[in-house]
């Protein structure tokens, strides 16, 4: 009998101690950094930048996949779906964490309760942006324009339920303005058509919209941003022209399926940390007009929450549907 017990006792300590070597063992194989959206977009650059770093910190490679579909749904599906193992992470992002289960009643996931938020990244200031042909050039005179003559010009999204439409509603029921949407199937298309001048107008990320408002080709009228940006010296925030409810930044970060063990958790969180501390990376995410966060996964955790509440109630008020 105390043979046995020995027995038993050496096996729970070697099962034991098995564990905690593979647990402290993470990771040991590539891992896998999903991108909800096609290649090109601001999304897709900030997971590119992070990739390299973050391998680097962890000691294995870091794989950016995309797999757009449904405005970010299908692949925060499969991030969703995946097993809470740290080897398939998703970018998080407002449309797939807020924007669109706020106006999605069938969403296939619960953006609160089927993820675990790690961190995030950085944040985006999003701009307001006109062809050269619309007539105004400035704030004030913008909103003049569009309150003289509601319903005569339209604004393009990335699709309905973005953070680019849910965005410019929240806009129009504080400004009481009437812009007609137009939404597309992706941002690229969006801004394409905008800076070919057929649509007028777009509320964007600035990474993607800056190359043409530095060529001339887009306009900007005022910025969703802490306070007025090196970028744009000359263009107002939203909390200037007395509308502050909408100067909300677009987040990229990091985030597991649900049930990621904490320890995943802030190893992933640490290392991203670490790859933020490297001037060149933080030079490269600034570059495209981001903002460096590398908060915490309870601080993450709550920006996720906030937004998702923001956008509920833009849908309610603004009374927006799918269909």
């Amino acid at each position: 009998m105390i043979n046995r017990r020995r027995w038993l006792s050496a096996c729970a300590l070697a099962v034991t101690t098995s564990g905690a070597v593979a647990q402290g063992a993470y990771p040991n194989k590539p891992i896998k950094l999903q991108v909800p959206f096609a290649p090109g977009g601001t999304t897709d650059i900030i997971a590119r930048v992070i990739a390299e770093p973050l391998g680097k910190a962890l000691g294995q490679t870091v794989v950016v996949e995309n797999k757009a579909g449904g405005g970010g749904v299908v692949g925060a599906l499969e991030t969703a779906k995946a097993a809470p193992d740290g080897y398939s992470l998703g970018m998080a992002t407002v449309s797939t964490t807020a924007a669109n289960p706020a106006i999605n009643p069938k969403i296939p996931y619960n953006a609160m309760t089927d993820f675990t938020p790690i961190i995030n990244i950085a944040a985006t200031p999003n701009v307001i942006a006109v062809h050269p042909s619309f007539p105004a050039r400035d704030y004030k005179a913008f909103v003049a324009e569009v309150q003289r003559n509601p319903g005569k010009y339209s604004y393009s999204s990335s699709g309905t339920g973005g953070i680019g439409h849910l965005q410019t509603e929240l806009y129009k029921s504080l400004s009481k303005t009437f812009i007609t949407h137009i939404p597309y199937r992706g941002a690229g298309p969006a801004l394409n058509d905008t800076v070919a001048g057929q649509v007028p107008m777009i509320f964007d990320n600035l990474p993607s919209a800056l190359p043409f408002i530095k060529d001339n080709r887009l306009v900007p009228i005022v910025v969703a941003a802490p306070q007025r940006l090196a970028v744009l010296p000359q263009v107002p925030t939203f909390k200037e022209v007395g509308l502050e409810p909408v100067n909300r930044m677009a987040y990229y970060g990091i985030y597991g399926p649900k049930g990621l063990p904490k320890e995943i958790v802030d190893k992933i969180n640490t290392g991203v940390r670490k790859a933020l501390d490297d001037p060149s990376v933080r030079k490269r995410i600034e570059d495209t007009g981001s903002l460096i966060i590398g908060n915490t996964p309870e601080q993450f955790a709550a920006q996720m929450k906030a937004e998702l509440e923001v956008y509920k109630k833009v849908v309610d008020q603004q009374k927006l549907s799918l269909d």
